[in-house]
């Protein structure tokens, strides 16, 4: 299977190294939370599930995984996995998931599109599946007004993406090509200075000039907005129906085939706070903040989470035909060979859960492990 062109696995690798994590974990990759949540105890009475002591879950300090942020904060995993505990570790960064999840520190994890292409591919199709979705949308471009009033201005300027080969490098590498526009996808050096700067610190890379604007996620995004910045272009505007993946869930292959009965509990509790957030989309916000607060120590301002949340979909449909479309943008933006994807999913579990729920069934673009 071909792999990620070396250069960009270098560099990827070094930013990863050089972006700190919320907080340095034993195992390295993570900052595992220890927070005493009370509806996480394990209830009197319950069994382990096939005899696991824990299930390890990973997800970011981000609101693009909020089914991950709720369904802790809820009790909704540790509800579903009876007497086996869930223990979570949290991340800053795509590759250290993937690095956490090849080395077994983690057994399942939220992350987004272009890590689970890339641990997929340099794992030549072993290391990981996607099991379920969980996130769309959520994605802008916001700029300095002062110097930035309309789309063709960005030309010249300075934007932050958060890392190397992440997610929103890619659409905006993407973006910058479809202008007719010259970018060297490594350096970031073209027509447009792609500066990849930790999402932590680029509301003070705003504002302090050193960038004039970024494409980003929530609750970056309106973080930058709410320092001045006015948003030139939402991500979902560029796909049909508005729809893309942000978030997804993967789970290590060697888990899925020795755990199912541990990965439909996990994708249970999944389904669960989604359905519970679409129902509740104001208490839900409330809720998903309260865990960001007990894992960063700091709850997001209402001016920030409100239009934050607002522009994130929740779903249990991973949306598999708009990965094989982001992982065909970093062919174009040369940071990754044509990758050969059949097998990274299985929604078996997944259909299996929702049928369960009389919900509908998902598809997986005929990407799925046969």
């Amino acid at each position: 299977m071909p792999a990620i062109r070396s250069s960009f696995l270098r560099r990827g690798v070094a930013v990863a190294a050089a972006l700190p994590l919320l907080t340095l974990a034993a195992c390295g990759y993570g900052s595992k939370s220890t927070t005493d949540n009370a509806k996480e105890k394990v209830a009197a009475g319950s069994s382990e599930i096939d005899g696991l002591g824990s299930v390890k879950i990973g997800y970011f300090g981000n609101l693009t995984h909020g089914t991950a942020l709720v369904a802790r904060q809820q009790g909704l995993f540790q509800k579903a996995l009876g007497a086996t505990k869930a223990d979570y570790q949290i991340f800053n960064a795509g590759p250290s998931e993937i690095e956490a999840l090849n080395s077994g520190s983690i057994d399942i994890g939220w992350i987004g599109p272009s890590p689970s292409i890339n641990g997929y591919v340099k794992s030549n199709g072993k290391g990981l599946r996607i099991i379920g979705g969980s996130a769309s949308g959520g994605v802008k471009l916001v700029v300095n007004p002062k110097k930035i009033t309309s789309l063709k201005d960005v030309k010249g300027k300075k934007i932050a993406t958060p890392q190397l080969g992440n997610t929103q490098d890619v659409a905006f590498l993407n973006w910058i090509a479809d202008q007719g526009w010259k970018v060297d996808a490594n350096t970031g050096k073209g027509d447009v200075s792609v500066v990849r700067t930790d999402n932590k610190i680029t509301p003070d890379a705003y504002k302090s000039g050193a960038i004039d604007g970024a494409w980003v996620p929530e609750p970056t995004a309106s973080k930058l907005v709410a320092e001045g910045g006015k948003v030139l272009l939402d991500e979902a505007s560029l796909w049909p129906d508005k729809k893309f993946v942000i978030t997804n869930i993967i789970v290590r292959q060697a888990f899925l085939k020795e755990h199912p009965k541990a990965v439909e509990a996990v994708l249970k509790a999944s389904v669960e706070a989604n359905k519970w957030i679409n129902a509740n989309p104001d208490q839900a916000k409330a809720v998903a903040n309260k865990q960001l607060e007990a894992d960063s120590g700091k709850a997001l301002s209402p001016k920030v989470l409100d239009p934050a949340w607002k522009s994130i979909r929740f779903t249990d449909d991973p949306l598999a035909a708009t990965l094989d479309t982001e992982a065909k943008h970093a062919v174009k933006a040369g940071l990754l060979e044509k990758p050969d994807l059949k097998g990274i999913y299985d929604l078996t579990i997944l259909n299996k859960v929702l049928k369960a729920e009389g919900a509908n069934t998902v598809d997986d673009a005929g990407l799925g492990a046969s």
